[in-house]
């Protein structure tokens, strides 16, 4: 957790019973087995997202025609968004069997490097982001890069360039009060993950030129990584249910594509059940709990359906998307959502 602000570790003051009834709906014995890493599933999945970013680029360097260098392209794009996938895993430390402090570093700086953030930077974030869950104003993720005006037109604009000055202005703002060491460490990290990008992007334009600089980074990083952020938070906490803190995540459908495509990401609800679960393990906990979710009325969405609630519908983040939009093109800001909200 954040160790500047006095945060008030709100998801878990208002969960209830959550942590009873999940103990209840899952064998003791599942649970601890669920919760073993195996480092060598960890490795193998981060020697495939190397294969395929390796391909991605040989693609989009090695061919003109846009149907072949652009789904090149696609594949970089959404690689480099997996980064940030493993450094979830670093930060609920579910590599290892053992703590190792020295391994866990050097993870995070690779997986923090591609995207430019501040390992330790996501790390505050993101547990503040479980501690906190439910709050419209001590979860960073809410309070900081939820969109405050309900617009298709806002809402398009994290699927653009324009997210990164979005997440940068989001992240310097929760770090604001953090202290002074730790403001000054994560500048350092920042430093280093950009300059090592701007050194790319020179290297790229004098030797390369703007043609493959383009094809190779330009269109991974500033085009598609934005949309599969986007696509990947959409599915996230948009469409929860409020008035049940069981359901303040949104519970999609498991799908080999995408389970394939986020590194199971997408099983984001159950995440936050079992933090320390490594991500190859959560499609089994999802099928576990399968009577949990049906006992408790709960729905599953998928991609295509959070992302029509959100961009098509323009219905409020944060809100029980079961209900029918309050008229045509849904609230308008960001109260109308928090009004729907049990704890506002």
């Amino acid at each position: 957790m954040n160790p500047t602000r006095k945060k008030s570790r709100f998801y878990y003051k208002h969960i209830g019973d959550l942590r009873k009834d999940l103990r209840e709906a899952i064998p003791a014995d599942l649970l601890r087995e669920l919760h073993q890493p195996r480092p060598w599933r960890h490795f193998f999945t981060l020697g495939r997202q190397i294969v395929l970013l390796a391909l991605g680029l040989w693609m989009a360097a090695s061919f003109d025609a846009i149907w072949l260098w652009f789904p090149g392209s696609v594949i970089a794009g959404f690689v480099i968004f997996d980064f940030t996938v493993l450094l979830h895993e670093v930060v609920h430390h579910a590599v290892f069997t053992t703590r190792r402090s020295f391994a866990y570093a050097v993870l995070g700086w690779l997986y923090a490097l591609p995207s430019g953030i501040s390992r330790t930077q996501f790390t505050h974030w993101h547990l503040d982001h479980h501690n906190e869950l439910g709050s419209w104003t001590d979860d960073p993720k809410r309070s900081h890069l939820t969109p405050r005006t309900v617009k298709r037109w806002v809402k398009l604009l994290y699927m653009t360039p324009a997210l990164f000055p979005i997440y940068f202005r989001a992240a310097a703002r929760e770090t604001a009060g953090y202290p002074p060491e730790l403001k000054s460490k994560i500048a350092f990290e920042r430093k280093i993950t950009i300059g090592l990008h701007l050194t790319a992007i020179a290297l790229l334009l004098t030797f390369a030129g703007p043609w493959l600089f383009f094809k190779v980074y330009a269109v991974p990083y500033f085009f598609i990584f934005p949309i599969a952020f986007t696509i990947n938070r959409a599915g996230q906490h948009y469409s929860i249910n409020p008035g049940d803190p069981a359901q303040w995540s949104t519970l999609m459908k498991g799908s080999w594509f995408w389970d394939f495509v986020y590194l199971n990401s997408n099983y984001h609800l159950e995440h936050h059940y079992y933090p320390a679960i490594p991500f190859y393990n959560l499609p089994r906990l999802q099928q576990a709990l399968k009577p949990f979710y049906r006992a408790r009325g709960m729905r599953y969405e998928t991609y295509g359906g959070v992302l029509y609630g959100w961009f098509i519908l323009n219905r409020a983040p944060h809100a029980d998307w079961s209900q029918p939009p309050r008229d045509a093109s849904g609230p308008q800001d960001i109260h109308s959502a928090m009004s729907e909200t049990l704890f506002p």
